[in-house]
């Protein structure tokens, strides 16, 4: 009897060590870690929509500037004195008013020979004539009134012409590199290359066993090389649906928070990917 029960002893000591173990592996299983390679979420290369000499360029490789921010401006003195007719003639009233006063009087005149006509003191050929008069002179006004129009819009055209001499930042970044200067003449080439690194992305080559494993919607701790030590939290936002036959990868794409401009793009870095 009592040696049935040391056995019995010894196998429930062995179960519980193997469950202990067991779920001491479970509990210490690795975190996915890859290789990722940090940068600009968008480069753009900035130009002019129109040919011209430039007059300034207000950006220099590695500074910082905000959307909207002038970075270049190209001649435009031709322009700007268009400009400034078409508004000289786009507040001009005189006309209008001139024809306004026209329709009025004939319209009175209108008044006063149809009173007369119908006191038979006025012949209806006079009366015809009047109001030929009265229909010529609303056509006149309307066709002023659509002069001050047509002169509006032309004002609204070269204030465009006008803007489109000043080239402006289309996003918030860092100028990357400058290739044009001053007097120079600027037609298809790029002024400046501008990088937007907030957010910044994170590029992961994954081999095909990891599929199913990395998902969008992750969280992951991006550890850049040195000498930037600390620790950075990101998003996987894009996952390749596509395998590259030739090699076994799969691209993915991680989004990562760069506020403060803390961190360059260029560094490479390990990621290691967080369970949800």
């Amino acid at each position: 009897m009592t040696r049935k029960t040391t056995s019995g002893c010894g196998f429930n000591v062995l179960f519980l060590a193997l469950a202990v173990t067991l779920i001491a592996e479970i509990g210490s299983a690795e975190p996915i870690v890859l290789d990722g390679l940090i940068e600009p979420s968008l480069e753009v290369k900035v130009g002019s929509s129109v040919p011209g000499i430039l007059l300034s360029v207000d950006a220099e490789r590695g500074d910082t500037v905000k959307k909207g921010q002038v970075v270049a401006t190209l001649q435009s003195g031709v322009e700007k004195a268009t400009l400034e007719l078409s508004r000289y003639r786009a507040k001009m009233t005189a006309t209008v008013q001139l024809k306004r006063e026209r329709l009025e009087f004939a319209r009175r005149q209108k008044k006063r020979f149809g009173e007369l006509y119908d006191k038979e003191a006025l012949p209806l050929s006079q009366l015809d004539e009047v109001e030929t008069n009265m229909a010529m002179a609303e056509l006149e006004l309307q066709e002023a009134l659509e002069d001050k129009q047509l002169a509006q819009l032309e004002e609204a055209r070269a204030q465009a012409v006008v803007e489109r001499m000043t080239i402006r930042s289309p996003v918030n970044g860092v100028v990357v590199d400058r290739f044009l200067a001053k007097g120079e003449y600027v037609e298809d080439q790029p002024i400046v290359i501008l990088a937007q690194i907030n957010p910044l992305h994170v590029e992961v080559i994954a081999t095909v066993e990891l599929l199913g494993a990395l998902k969008t919607g992750m969280q992951a701790e991006i550890r850049p090389e040195e000498p930037y030590n600390s620790r950075y939290a990101a998003r996987v936002t894009i996952v390749d649906r596509v395998v590259d036959a030739a090699s076994g990868t799969f691209g993915v794409r991680l989004e990562l928070p760069n506020p403060d401009y803390k961190l360059p793009a260029g560094l490479k870095c390990k990621v290691v990917f967080l369970e949800n």
